[in-house]
């Protein structure tokens, strides 16, 4: 059984260090095969899709067809499209009230500035498949594109052995008007997004979470075009004082660890009782889990149960973790929260846990992880918008800040700069 560990003897470093191996060579297979896309189009997708994935599409198209849409709404069940569309609608409200506007300011001497809010016109998509459904995927980053305007938006998705794709999918898609579905995954069809090919035209950003190549293939691609975050393995941080219950807080710990061997499962208290506790019912949990081998794995080697000395030193430590996901178990939940400044997205009380924000309270999944929560944000509307300045000067402006703007240029060295505002004004 996982022991409990004070917080002022814990290696931190080693508990957070999460290692794919050989990054190296994982970054060179990933260049190789962005490389043969982006060289050989539809034919590198093909073969790549044949080699990974065991589907030849050579005699048929990449692209989801409107008959495999009807079919897979005749495939799913009436449960699941009362609970996709109550979600969708959660999370499409939710996201409307993040939507900016283009403004300008005009001032007395004639000065006009102001900034022009537009969305990106075409966005990628890429939701991990194969043989899991996550359609709560396709909702997470389609909807907020669809509230910021995007014109078009293409989704890449891994098939089946069969060459389908899972039908919980398709309709998840098809409910946020999704208009291109394209059966590839990993590397190649961040590439296929990228670069574009004969069938697949080149995006503008990438998002969406994937495996390691999927992420270093996003990394290699940035520039080209934008993305989103390089996401890693899910996390999640319980704070919880003695009114924690240890049979919740396992389930807590669990709904993350069995996500992937890497993810990491953490839960601080400064009750010595509700830790040990909690080790105990997760020890029992396992046991019946389904996905209970890789819960157990990432358990053992990333989950930790940590004895702090009050509530603040919980919440120190957890704003040096920046979580992905950060639960905050405690009789008075809103009272800390001004005290959280690093979290991908926080959980406040004993009724609120990650599994409501994952499918359907409103607010996005894709979230920073690997610490990164310190610098940067959740997906939300403002990820497919672009911001463009706007400037306009009256003669009067310009004649009296021309003397500034010339002795800024000059003390750069950039003459040219300056004299572009004397020949106006002298």
């Amino acid at each position: 059984m996982k022991a409990v560990q004070k917080y002022s003897e814990l290696n931190l470093s080693k508990l957070l260090t999460k290692s794919y191996g050989d990054d190296a060579l994982l970054e060179s297979r990933v260049r190789e095969i962005i490389t043969k896309v982006k060289t050989e189009g539809d034919k590198a997708l093909q073969e790549l899709t044949a080699q990974f994935d065991g589907v030849d599409y050579r005699d048929r198209g990449f692209k989801v067809t409107d008959e495999e849409i009807e079919r897979a709404y005749q495939e799913v069940d009436e449960q699941f499209l009362r609970a996709i569309r109550q979600a969708a609608e959660n999370i499409r409200q939710y996201h409307e009230k993040q939507k900016r506007v283009s403004w300008l300011e005009s001032k007395e001497d004639g000065t006009i500035l102001g900034q022009i809010i537009q969305p990106l016109r075409r966005v990628g998509i890429y939701v991990p498949g194969g043989t899991a459904a996550y359609p709560s995927s396709v909702l997470m980053n389609a909807l907020p594109a669809v509230v910021a305007g995007v014109e078009e938006i293409a989704m890449v998705t891994p098939p089946r052995k069969d060459g389908t794709i899972l039908p919980e999918v398709l309709v998840a898609a098809a409910e946020c008007n999704v208009q291109e579905i394209y059966k590839i995954g990993g590397a190649q069809a961040i590439a296929a997004l990228a670069y574009g090919t004969e069938s697949i035209p080149q995006v503008d950003k990438i998002t969406g979470p994937g495996n390691i190549y999927v992420t270093l293939a996003k990394k290699q691609v940035y520039g080209t075009v934008d993305i989103d975050m390089l996401a890693g393995p899910s996390e999640i941080l319980i704070l919880a004082d003695e009114s924690g219950n240890p049979r919740e807080l396992a389930a807590d710990l669990l709904s993350q660890a069995e996500h992937d061997r890497l993810a990491s499962a953490i839960l601080v208290s400064p009750s010595f009782k509700l830790l040990e506790e909690t080790v105990k019912e997760v020890e029992r949990q396992l046991k019946t889990l389904p996905r209970g081998e890789i819960a157990a794995a990432s358990w053992e080697t990333y989950g930790a149960a940590i004895l702090v000395q009050d509530l603040q030193e919980g919440i120190d430590l957890a704003n040096k973790i920046a979580p992905e996901h950060f639960e905050l178990v405690v009789r008075e939940p809103f009272s800390w929260l001004g005290k959280v400044k690093n979290a991908g997205a926080v959980f406040l009380g004993g009724n609120t846990p990650e599994p409501v924000g994952d499918y359907f309270a409103g607010p996005n999944h894709v979230l920073p992880t690997g610490g990164t929560a310190r610098f940067s944000s959740v997906l939300d509307v403002d990820a497919f918008l672009k911001k463009i300045s706007v400037l306009s000067y009256s003669p009067e402006a310009l004649q009296r800040d021309a003397e500034d703007i010339m002795y800024l240029a000059r003390r750069e060295g950039l003459e040219a700069h300056a004299r572009a505002i004397e020949v106006r004004t002298r």
